[in-house]
């Protein structure tokens, strides 16, 4: 069966201070700390700015061996900020700050999430294709906000074109309103398959102005944990890597919700705070 991770979207949420970490932790030391728990986190501050090479440098240095981060892409190259346009430059920079990360050995899939406005079509099809060329030899994970890519008359396509292109299609948990948002199919197209929990506040997922702790509000019960422990082990069996993420960041929900699921996949992690030093104690997907 592949190796399952699973970990949390970031490190230093304010709601982890108290909780998961020492109410006086600095936030140098936060990571490493993380590192002692989880294999596997996703780093998100990435969206929202262009990484520095010096960052991604000591993140690399401040984790274990056997530590994996997924990064999530820059805003602008997944058309979530429309007035710019991503151009070869920016695809550049950003991938060249990743370089730390892929020559120690512990970058898994850099996360392209596109917008609700990002819609199938043949266009975007080849956007995605660009996307790939642009970064390599990275390894691409492809999250979908719009249910128009996974519609009857759609879903082959999309699944076939990332199964073409060794792109790692996103499994999603996120509240349900039929028609716009995606279902929660589980699919391994790719050699890494990934999940992304994203919580199920239907109160909160179009609401404007308010903050990204705000509308991943929410606590997953076991019962609806239990719901994806199949379609996991499922994936495990199709992919040689699986990565379980939980992003429903707000106070310490994602932690909770991460040991949670661990344990109901019956891998406790680092559970006891310990960490592997072996470089080679997990498959390497790059």
């Amino acid at each position: 069966m592949a190796n399952i991770l699973v970990g949390t979207c970031s490190w230093s949420n304010p709601g982890l201070r108290g909780t998961f970490y020492p109410k006086e932790i600095p936030g140098r030391d936060m990571l490493g700390f993380y590192a002692r728990h989880f294999r596997l986190v996703e780093v998100d501050s990435t969206y929202y700015h262009l990484p520095s090479y010096q960052n991604v440098k000591l993140w690399a240095a401040r984790t274990p061996d056997d530590f994996v981060f997924d990064v999530k892409a820059y805003k602008v190259l997944t058309k979530h900020d429309r007035t710019t346009e991503p151009d070869a430059d920016t695809f550049h920079s950003f991938a060249a700050a990743l370089e730390p990360m892929l020559t120690a050995g512990k970058l898994g899939v850099v996360l392209f999430q596109f917008p609700p406005w990002f819609k199938f079509s043949d266009e975007n099809l080849e956007y995605i294709r660009e996307c790939k060329e642009q970064t390599q030899p990275y390894k691409l994970a492809i999250e979908f906000r719009s249910g128009s890519w996974l519609r009857e008359d759609t879903v082959h396509q999309t699944l076939q074109f990332l199964r073409e292109n060794e792109l790692a299609y996103v499994s999603v948990d996120e509240p349900q309103f039929p028609g716009s948002t995606v279902p929660p199919i589980a699919v391994a197209t790719s050699n890494v398959a990934v999940v992304r929990f994203h919580g199920r506040n239907r109160n909160t997922w179009f609401k404007r102005d308010i903050s990204v702790e705000e509308r991943f509000n929410y606590l997953y019960t076991e019962q609806e944990l239990a719901e994806w422990v199949p379609k996991i082990r499922e994936l495990a069996e199709s992919a040689q890597q699986v990565h379980v993420l939980m992003n429903n960041c707000y106070h310490d929900y994602s932690v909770r919700n991460a040991r949670d699921i661990s344990r109901l996949l019956g891998d406790p992690g680092r559970a006891d705070g310990e960490t592997s030093p072996q470089a080679d104690s997990q498959p390497r997907l790059l």
